[in-house]
């Protein structure tokens, strides 16, 4: 569908949305009782309605029957898990037996550099983009030194070229297989947090492979904002956060991706109580024998609270349909990009430079525009006018419009705020 400009279109495609009604199903911000335009779901996605239902039904249990809910609630806490792991499989494109929900995505993230980075004296480094998200690289960093490496030597950073902000697929994959005999592990974030850069990675896992290394990814800014298939990509392991496009709520338990190949072989791990084959769990037995699949890589009795919060929002997902919700997202965010070219290239010189490259495939709900010029000024201007969104020093404005309680309109809304600010001449309204 060709787009137009004007506000009468946008809300055609808000009326023709086979995903409206889901909008109402979350609290928007407000402010002097007018809702807010919130495109920060990159950040910290929208709480649904019923998270506080599906709380309240967790501290009924506890209330009513103590302890006993592990068994005896109408739905029992030991169980509860397989409540999250068939929708949040679907998202990342994976077998419900590989998919776990536990700890937070750093935490995942070391666990998971215990099994799968297993440094020899000639396999010993671990290749990640440049400039990744502090946690992985901190993670990355005390890992090496653990096992009595340098990180400056063991950890190989991909950068973009010389003036340039994405990185390149075959840059990565030159570097894979200039290391490829020395290289331990393949980690690369599934979407940069920064540029809004969508990863290729099912070439990257490829090239991993076939150099001899264990590949994961971490999936912050993925998981739930475009399609994975982590089986099909042979992918080791994935970790990621669900309060994002997850909605699961700030600080949310994190969720895990290992590869079902994985389970045969004894890796080394990290073992906790609730990780205990689960039949035998209670009779609190020395020897750790764990569940199958990747729910043998939990720790400690889950945070039954989170659970529900997570659970209230995948099952909207679930209802919505993960394929309608990215049909949507990929039609929202080209409507977005359609507006913003728009307003860019109506000025002369450019006054936005998009570091979030524009082909469909290589992007997300995410758009990271850099400001050649009153860059603060303009973002305070949008936030003085209700819109929600992100800056990042030293001249960056992210904004993520998300399919589930995103319009069009607010997309309409927002690019005509957008041109205002960029056309008043350098003036605070």
């Amino acid at each position: 569908m060709p787009f137009q400009t004007d506000l009468d279109f946008a809300r055609s495609l808000d009326q023709q949305d086979a995903l409206k009604g889901f909008r109402d199903q979350f609290i928007i911000p407000e402010k002097d009782g007018k809702q807010l335009v919130y495109f920060l779901g990159n950040s910290l996605g929208l709480q649904p309605k019923a998270a506080k239902e599906y709380m309240q039904k967790v501290l009924d249990d506890w209330a009513s029957l103590g302890v006993e809910s592990f068994f005896h609630a109408e739905e029992p806490w030991m169980d509860y898990h397989d409540k999250l792991t068939g929708t949040l499989s679907k998202v990342v494109g994976a077998k419900p037996s590989e998919v776990v929900v536990m700890n937070q995505l750093t935490v995942n993230l070391h666990l998971m550099l215990v099994s799968f980075y297993r440094p020899t004296q000639k396999r010993f480094r671990i290749i990640c983009e440049a400039k990744a998200f502090p946690s992985d690289q901190y993670a990355f960093e005390t890992h090496v030194k653990h096992h009595g490496f340098d990180a400056q030597d063991a950890v190989v950073e991909v950068a973009p070229r010389e003036g340039e902000f994405t990185l390149r697929t075959e840059d990565i994959i030159a570097t894979i297989e200039k290391y490829a005999d020395e290289t331990a592990l393949v980690l690369f974030g599934g979407i940069n947090y920064y540029t809004g850069q969508v990863f290729d990675m099912k070439a990257i896992a490829a090239a991993a492979k076939k150099a001899g290394a264990k590949v994961g990814f971490d999936l912050a800014h993925a998981a739930g904002n475009i399609e994975l298939q982590l089986h099909d990509w042979n992918v080791d392991f994935a970790c990621w956060c669900c309060y994002k496009y997850l909605n699961g709520g700030p600080g949310a338990i994190g969720g895990v991706f290992i590869h079902e190949k994985n389970f045969a072989e004894e890796l080394p791990r990290f073992a906790g109580w609730w990780g205990y084959d689960k039949a035998t769990r209670f009779k609190m037995e020395k020897g750790f024998v764990p569940m199958s699949g990747a729910e043998g890589w939990q720790l400690s009795t889950p945070p039954f609270l989170m659970y529900a919060t997570l659970r209230s929002s995948l099952d909207l997902i679930e209802a919505a349909g993960w394929e309608k919700i990215q049909a949507k997202r990929k039609q929202l965010n080209n409507y977005l990009w359609f507006m913003l070219n728009r307003i860019n290239n109506a000025v002369e010189p450019a006054v936005i430079q998009f570091i979030t490259p524009e082909a469909e495939r290589e992007h997300g709900c995410q758009v990271s525009m850099l400001m050649k010029t009153r860059g603060r000024e303009i973002y305070d201007q949008l936030i003085k006018q209700g819109f929600m969104v992100d800056w990042r020093e030293p001249d960056v404005i992210r904004l993520a419009p998300v399919a589930l309680y995103n319009t069009f309109e607010e997309v309409w809304r927002f690019a005509d705020a957008l041109d205002r600010a960029i056309s008043f001449d350098g003036r605070i309204a």
